[in-house]
């Protein structure tokens, strides 16, 4: 298997830079041009701004040559695998790959209690209730590493730190984009050096429902730029990182349940994502569904065994979280042109990621020094 995630310039290892700026262990080395502009100009504010979907390519197909994000686009880095908000945000979030944090998609086989879940709304996969489950937070609790960086950095008590985000759980809960600039630059001028993580849906949310470059996600984009341009200009003593999860592609979406010798010889549901899906097989009918999974898909997706995900540490370097192997299935494909498997008709979209193209692995590293 070629490996394309870069393990050791990926959005893990800026997080572990920032985890050295701020007197933390880190699991993974730190990049060096990032540590440097840390250590050389010892900002009291460090931000990142995590713009969902935004990959690199998108932006370059979107935004002109003389935009505030292409012009302080460092270089281009890598996601982790899969390229997909569970796994991505997780890792930039902690320091640690996905093979550690145990987070490897968005759906999830959870053999303690035999169900395939969806880990972040913690509901059965395809439950459009999303009707949430106590016992998969148990199990959550049990396995997942998800102890943050802004985490470690207040347990120190030496310096401070903010995470930003949308939701209901969220200490430090923003309502749009403007209201989380603006909280942002209200944090940024308070004392102390500090941490900021702020996270953004979009531009996902809208390639998923519209398209990869539908008019709503090029205004989003646009839109995006201009503001976070504003917010900087604005700032001072700060380091800003600019950064995605993962990029996207337009898809056309599969219905297993249109291949029923294939269904036929699984065990359970589909699980991690629809570009980088997996399967467990039924007792002795391997050779069966590899023959059929090749015949109907290997133009599109490319099949591997368990120990080939293994040998080539896909999911990243460190230690295995107790997990990994129970969740990963018998096999795992990988996304190689536009298509999605989807194993019924729920949840397809018009644009997605997770795949293996330079369009969802690649992310903007883009940093601003004011």
């Amino acid at each position: 298997m070629e490996l394309k995630n870069n393990y050791n310039e990926c959005i893990t290892n800026l997080a572990c830079s920032i985890r050295k700026y701020f007197e933390l262990d880190y699991k993974h080395n730190t990049i060096d041009y990032i540590d440097r502009i840390l250590e050389e100009r010892k900002p009291k504010n460090v931000v990142t701004i995590l713009f969902d979907g935004m990959g690199s390519n998108i932006i370059d197909n979107i935004l002109p040559p003389d935009s505030f994000m292409i012009k302080n686009r460092l270089k281009k880095i890598t996601s982790v695998f899969p390229a997909t908000t569970s796994a991505a945000t997780t890792s930039i979030r902690t320091g640690l790959n996905p093979i550690e944090t145990g987070i490897l998609g968005w759906d999830m086989y959870f053999k303690d209690i035999d169900k395939t879940i969806e880990v972040f709304p913690e509901c059965e996969k395809g439950d459009e209730t999303k009707t949430h489950l106590s016992e998969v937070k148990r199990v959550k609790e049990k396995y997942m590493k998800t102890k943050t960086i802004v985490d470690d950095i207040n347990e120190t008590n030496k310096y401070k730190a903010y995470e930003l985000m949308p939701f209901e759980f969220a200490k430090y809960r923003h309502f749009d984009l403007d209201d989380m600039l603006d909280k942002i630059e209200e944090l940024c001028n308070q004392d102390g050096k500090k941490y900021i993580y702020a996270y953004n849906t979009e531009p996902d949310m809208a390639m998923h429902k519209f398209g990869t470059y539908s008019s709503e996600v090029k205004d989003l984009i646009r839109y995006r730029n201009i503001m976070v341009e504003k917010l900087c200009n604005k700032l001072e003593d700060t380091v800003v990182f600019i950064v995605a999860d993962h990029g996207h592609v337009p898809i056309e979406n599969i219905q297993l349940e249109d291949y029923k010798e294939i269904v036929e010889c699984l065990e359970r549901d589909t699980s991690i994502e629809p570009r980088a899906v997996n399967f467990f097989i039924k007792d002795g009918m391997k050779e069966r569904f590899v023959k059929l999974f090749n015949q109907n898909f290997k133009e599109d997706f490319d099949l591997y065994t368990r120990n080939d995900v293994i040998d080539s540490k896909l999911f990243g370097e460190g230690e295995e979280n107790e997990i990994f192997k129970s969740a990963l299935g018998d096999f795992l494909a990988i996304a190689k042109t536009n298509k999605a498997i989807y194993y019924n008709k729920k949840g397809e979209h018009l644009s997605h990621h997770a795949g293996y193209t330079d369009d969802e692995i690649y992310v903007p590293l883009i940093v601003v020094e004011k």
